[in-house]
């Protein structure tokens, strides 16, 4: 959402612009015929940037502590629990960054770094621990039928005599979302494997979104008629989904959560682009676009200046979402 570099000149017909989208959303479907669905299946190393580089190597580390889990899945576990954020704490006396309650902690923490301590709000410790625990639980509802790691992630919300009792997921309400939403954003921490298959929303996305060319940017703009249809960076990206029926979060750094990560020479019509100061942690993204083929996308850019087309090979650049409808459901409101 903050200022960025124009290196389209202002004189460019906001008309021809439009037939050029449209070719484009043409061929999004052309495209869906012609590649591979889905990711394929293999290790699920975390994709560039999806984890703070403070982070990065304790998950990818303890994230192979077990077959349970894997540095994807613990990713898309923190997030879930506190959002990366290592001094979170909830109402119910959860702490840090993988959220512990004090009991759990005192049987369950460890010291990660070996410095001698076990302290809940240091990371080094809390996501080791997090890890630590999750294999234990695994462990413990082995013998339960059903997907190993489901389970452990039930046991982790609703305690591992509750999975044994019910002989799986157990039907509650809470527990079940959780299990879902974490093998859900499993995708979005993953570095894929193989080609991304096309959605068949990014052509509807891009058409509203061409709708809107031309149109004033307001900082905090959502589209409503109280603020004239004006948009900022994220509302823009966030009403071109919404009217293809996925919603997305407010904000540019958790869209980036909505889906699996292609390179930048694997991306398609539809794909969310971001941008940053930081390329080594999604949680810094400060503005969104929508790719829309040929190196630009079309994006709401900053105060003063109206929605229009940019290119998306700036050294800011830092990188792509394929916005799937499991991906977008999966996230959290409240990190």
């Amino acid at each position: 959402m903050t200022v960025r570099k124009a290196w389209i000149v202002a004189t460019v017909a906001v008309g021809a612009g439009a037939a050029f989208v449209m070719v484009l959303v043409v061929g999004v479907y052309m495209v869906a015929g012609n590649m591979v669905n889905g990711v394929g299946s293999g290790t699920r190393a975390l994709a560039k940037g999806s984890v703070p580089a403070a982070y990065q190597p304790v998950v990818q580390k303890w994230g192979n502590l077990c077959p349970a889990i894997n540095p994807a899945l613990l990713a898309a576990q923190l997030y879930q629990e506190s959002g990366f954020n290592p001094r979170a704490q909830s109402a119910a006396a959860a702490q840090g960054i993988a959220q512990f309650i004090p009991g759990t902690w005192a049987t369950h923490g460890v010291d990660g770094d070996g410095d001698g301590d076990r302290d809940v709000w240091d990371p080094k410790d809390a996501i080791p621990s997090a890890a630590s625990y999750d294999c234990s639980l695994a462990s413990y509802v082995k013998s339960v039928p059903g997907n190993i790691t489901e389970n452990m992630l039930a046991a982790y919300n609703a305690g591992p005599d509750a999975v044994i009792r019910y002989g799986g997921v157990p039907p509650y309400k809470e527990t079940r979302n959780y299990v879902r939403i974490i093998t859900s954003l499993e995708d979005s921490f993953a570095a894929p494997v193989g080609r991304l298959g096309p959605t068949q929303q990014a052509a509807g996305a891009i058409s509203y979104a061409q709708t809107k060319l031309g149109t004033p940017y307001l900082w905090g703009g959502t589209g409503t008629a109280g603020q004239g249809g004006r948009f900022d960076c994220s509302g823009l990206t966030q009403a071109a989904y919404e009217s293809v029926g996925i919603t997305l979060p407010r904000v540019a750094n958790d869209q980036y959560n909505a889906g699996p990560h292609p390179s930048r020479g694997e991306l398609l019509p539809g794909d969310l682009v971001f941008f940053s100061d930081d390329l080594t942690n999604s949680r810094a993204i400060r503005h969104v676009g929508i790719y829309v083929g040929g190196g630009y996308m079309i994006d709401a850019p900053r105060t003063g200046a109206v929605i229009r087309f940019d290119p998306i090979d700036t050294k800011d650049y830092f990188g792509a979402t394929r916005v799937t409808q499991d991906g977008a459901k999966a996230l959290p409101t409240t990190v």
